[in-house]
C-alpha cells in the first residue's frame, strides 16, 4: 500500500498521509488547518451548492473553524457557533455531550456555550464540518442545537469518508475511501 493518498478536490490535489488507526482501519488523513488556499476553495464549492436559506453555520473545534469562517463569508454571515472540545471558564450555562469520532481513541465532547444556545434558539442552522466520517460528531452537535431549540436543516463537508458518501442527508464536495 502507498504511504499516501491523492484527493482531488476540484483543480487542487492533496497528497494526504494514511494513518493505521488499528489493525483493520487505515485512513487518509485529512488536515484542512493551515491550508488556506482549500479551505477558501471548499467554501466558495459549498455556498454555490447551498440553496436553502439559513441563519447560522455551527461547527465543531477545531478543523472545521476555518471552513466555517470561510463559508460565512462566502455567503454573507456576520457569526458562526464553534462547539468547543471542553467547558470553557468563560462559559455560562454551558451544555455538554459525549461524542464518540472515528479519528479519537476516546470519547470526547461537545459543548455549546448558553449565550449560544440563545443565539440559535428558534434559528434555522447549518452543521459543518471537514469531514463526516462515522456520523458521530454530527449526531451529537445536531443534539445540542435541537435541544438549544435550533432547527439543523442541512449537514455539510468537504469530504464524506467511507459509507457517509453513500447517505442522502449531506452535502460534501468529494468521497474520501477507508482502507483496510
Amino acid at each position: 500500500m502507498s504511504e499516501y493518498y491523492e484527493l482531488k478536490l476540484g483543480e487542487l490535489t492533496r497528497k494526504l498521509p494514511l494513518i493505521r488507526l488499528n489493525p483493520t482501519l487505515t485512513i487518509a488523513s485529512f488536515v484542512l488547518l493551515g491550508d488556506a488556499e482549500l479551505t477558501h476553495y471548499a467554501a466558495q464549492k459549498l455556498s454555490e451548492q447551498i440553496t436553502e436559506p439559513f441563519d447560522y453555520i455551527v461547527t465543531m473545534e477545531s478543523k472545521g473553524v476555518p471552513l466555517a469562517q470561510e463559508l460565512s463569508y462566502c455567503m454573507g454571515k456576520k457569526r458562526y457557533i464553534v462547539l468547543r472540545k471542553k467547558v470553557k471558564d468563560y462559559m455560562k450555562n454551558p451544555r455538554v455531550l459525549s461524542v464518540n469520532a472515528i479519528t479519537s481513541s476516546q470519547d470526547q465532547v461537545l459543548v455549546l456555550d448558553g449565550e449560544d444556545a440563545q443565539i440559535i434558539a428558534g434559528k434555522k442552522i447549518l452543521l459543518l464540518d471537514d469531514v463526516i466520517s462515522s456520523g458521530g460528531s454530527m449526531i451529537t452537535a445536531k443534539k445540542l442545537v435541537e435541544d438549544a431549540g435550533g432547527q439543523v436543516i442541512l449537514q455539510a463537508a468537504i469530504l464524506a469518508e467511507g459509507e457517509a458518501s453513500e447517505r442522502k442527508d449531506i452535502l460534501y464536495l468529494e468521497r474520501l475511501p477507508l482502507f483496510d
